[in-house]
């Protein structure tokens, strides 16, 4: 098997984590392999921390990363996220980071495929790699990149999409999900499932159930916020597109357009997300029937609520429940005791 040789560009306000989250897990599955193989037998990975300038950049939280110098190469590239403390700083222009978005470009122009980690998504949409691409990124800033890039396809619920040598990811400890994908490409699956059992991991499908509304931003447009509240207000009634834009005095296809351009959703969209955002909690920290959810969260049938909460979580509600629920992890920990 061919080397897969890597270069993580490390940069001053990355995520430590993922850069050495990545790097020693695809170490990890060197190691196993290896002892698998033989020691003579050549590594499944050749991983360098690289920057643009070369020497030490501080991570976020102040810890110091040696890197090597970045250079030309077909190597992959992955882009670690920066830190969230200053939400706007993840979001707006990286304009310190310009070295880095040119890196990312040329990059990719000479052929190199690409990655990104968690927010690490924007700085690979300023490079223009996201342009009529399917991509993803942390859910908490999903909606904030599909607005600012809007020839992104962002897929909110996505845990890693791939689409034309370009790779991105969800949030934070979805680093894991992309270095299992990675190994299970270079190494054979018996390898491969030694590493995941090894380091107690698996390659997840979605990180939609962990999809919170009330931690996302609100949209910053006066329009959409006043069309969400009355939105929220009436969440338990049927929706009706006609009633709303009439609440607002505007077409049907101004209603539409209006709030796409401002939040990157259908009013329809926003309302399932709120229902949706409800049932989790009703379904946390309740004791309440599905039944009784599906009603209050404003639907009729439950065989249709469930459906629609699935395709929107990955879950079922009895799977969400037994999850998440506050009672059942109690009673989880209680049974760890006896």
């Amino acid at each position: 098997m061919t080397v897969k040789k890597i270069d993580v560009l490390a940069y001053d306000g990355c995520i430590g984590m993922e850069v050495f989250g990545l790097c020693d897990t695809l170490l990890l599955a060197n190691r196993i392999a290896a002892a698998m193989r033989g020691a003579a037998a050549e590594p499944l990975f050749e991983v360098r921390v690289t920057s643009v300038a070369r020497g030490t950049i501080l991570a976020a939280g102040g810890v110091g990363i040696g890197t090597q110098k970045l250079r030309s190469s077909q190597n992959l590239l992955v882009i670690p996220g920066m830190d969230i403390s200053d939400r706007d700083g993840c979001t707006r222009p990286h304009e310190k980071l310009a070295g880095e978005v040119k890196a990312i470009a040329q990059a990719h122009a000479r052929g190199a495929p690409v990655a990104s980690m968690c927010v690490g998504a924007f700085l690979l949409a300023e490079a223009g790699l996201l342009d009529g691409r399917r991509a993803t990124t942390s859910w908490m800033f999903a909606a904030d990149l599909a607005r600012r890039f809007p020839l992104a396809r962002v897929d909110v619920a996505a845990m890693v999409v791939e689409d034309d040598g370009v790779i991105t990811t969800g949030s934070f400890t979805a680093t894991f999900d992309l270095a299992v994908r990675l190994i299970r490409q270079a190494a054979t699956p018996k390898e491969a499932r030694a590493v995941e059992r090894t380091a107690l991991l698996n390659l997840r499908a979605s990180q939609a159930a962990y999809i919170d509304t009330g931690m996302t931003a609100a949209p910053s447009g006066r329009f959409s916020d006043n069309v969400h509240r009355w939105l929220s207000a009436n969440q338990s009634k049927p929706y009706d597109l006609s009633l709303l834009s009439a609440a607002f005095h505007v077409s049907a296809r101004t209603m539409l357009r209006r709030l796409k351009v401002e939040t990157g959703q259908t009013p329809l969209q926003y309302l399932q997300g709120e229902r949706i955002n409800m049932a989790k909690r009703l379904l946390e920290s309740g004791t309440l029937s599905l039944a009784q959810i599906t009603e209050r969260v404003g639907y009729l049938d439950v065989a249709t609520f469930s459906t629609l909460f699935k395709r929107l979580t990955g879950q079922s509600p009895a799977q969400y429940r037994r999850s998440f629920n506050v009672h059942a992890i109690d009673a989880d920990r209680k049974l760890t005791h006896l």
